[in-house]
């Protein structure tokens, strides 16, 4: 049975990457497991490339935690501020043992006035939403995206998009990548 290692002990990161695997290989069976390792950059990433390095350094550092395992995945959880507003989103990158990697990436949103000043102020997002919505570890449920949809996608359903586009190459071996 396939070992992947999710490059975090968050269940929802945990859970994200087996539904995404389960989903884009529904013959085979997963054991997923998480491994606690830094991201190299800050603890709230402020840009796309800061959060793509993150989400790199994670799978990079799972996978020599972890020889073991046939697939690492690394998930960074990112923020952008533009003239419109301040964005989020995350980055996933995936290695799988034959060499291949996959690149994918979560819908984008803007986050609401309020989380953002925050965030600005030196929170990290979900500090500012469990501040703003009165929650408590709501990164480790349903974060910013089911807090400001009502769950309608929560960050679960919206980690699992972004790692199944990372799982496009490995669906597509035939393929050069």
């Amino acid at each position: 049975m396939p070992q992947i290692t999710v490059a975090s002990l968050n269940p929802v990161k945990l859970n994200a990457t087996l539904a995404a695997f389960q989903q884009m290989f529904p013959a085979h069976s997963f054991i997923v497991d998480g491994v606690s390792v830094s991201s190299g950059v800050p603890d709230q990433p402020t840009s796309l490339s800061q959060t793509m390095e993150g989400a790199r350094n994670r799978a990079e550092k799972a996978r020599a935690a972890r020889r073991e395992s046939d697939f690492w995945v690394g998930i960074e959880g990112g923020i952008e501020d533009s003239p419109l507003g301040m964005t989020c989103f995350a980055r996933v990158h995936l290695l799988g043992r034959d060499g291949i990697a996959g690149l994918g990436q979560t819908a984008v949103f803007y986050l609401p006035r309020e989380v953002a000043e925050l965030v600005r102020g030196g929170l990290e997002l979900g500090e500012a939403d469990d501040r703003v919505f009165g929650r408590d570890n709501s990164k480790q449920t349903n974060g910013a995206i089911g807090l400001l949809t009502d769950d309608v996608v929560d960050r679960e359903a919206y980690y699992t998009h972004a790692v199944i586009m990372a799982l496009v190459p490995f669906k597509n071996r035939a393929l050069t990548w």
